[in-house]
């Protein structure tokens, strides 16, 4: 098994703070650790909600930040100031293409709609053997263990194999999420 660096994260989360203060903390703290790690930030290119916070996060501690947007939410999630790349899509799909092509990793926040369909598509495309790059589940306070509960339920009702639901590593809190991917290994991304 060969060694995989991980060297640009992109962070799927929120274009909403979400009602609990810790939300926005928990997004803090994970920008803050990408550019601790010296990884760079690949994201949505809003200013607003967790997905903003992050950004900022990452940029005032020195990371180099991409935001990738489509043009018709543009205007909607304002886009994001100071990003050292930003990259206007055509749609959607160009979007989440461009966002993985440009990362090594993935790491879920707490989101919504927009944030589950991400998750699910990575983790569609790993399924199908499209990637091995890792995808992280920042399961903090349980936000997300109804998703990891469903996804126990597709396995245990037979839609899916019991090694799907080792697609997503699901961690407890940003620090976790940094720790398993300083470490990860892979025999390809």
């Amino acid at each position: 098994m060969t060694s995989y660096s991980i060297k640009s994260v992109c962070v799927y989360c929120g274009s909403r703070l979400g009602n609990k203060p810790y939300y926005e903390d928990l997004a803090t703290t994970m920008g803050h650790l990408i550019a601790d790690h010296n990884m760079e930030l690949v994201y949505g290119a809003g200013s607003i909600g967790l997905m903003g916070t992050v950004a900022r996060a990452a940029t005032e501690r020195g990371a180099n930040v991409i935001g990738i947007i489509p043009e018709h939410l543009d205007a909607i999630e304002i886009t994001q100031d100071g990003l050292a790349e930003l990259h206007v899509t055509d749609n959607m799909h160009e979007r989440k293409k461009m966002m993985f092509d440009r990362s090594d990793a993935f790491i879920v926040l707490p989101g919504g709609l927009g944030t589950l369909d991400e998750t699910m598509e990575m983790m569609t495309w790993a399924q199908l053997s499209l990637h091995r790059k890792p995808i992280v589940l920042v399961n903090y306070k349980d936000f997300w263990t109804p998703l990891v509960e469903l996804i126990h339920h597709v396995v245990s009702d037979g839609f899916a194999n019991p090694d799907h639901a080792d697609l997503i590593h699901v961690v407890s809190t940003p620090e976790e999420a940094m720790e398993y991917l300083v470490h990860y290994n892979s025999k390809a991304a």
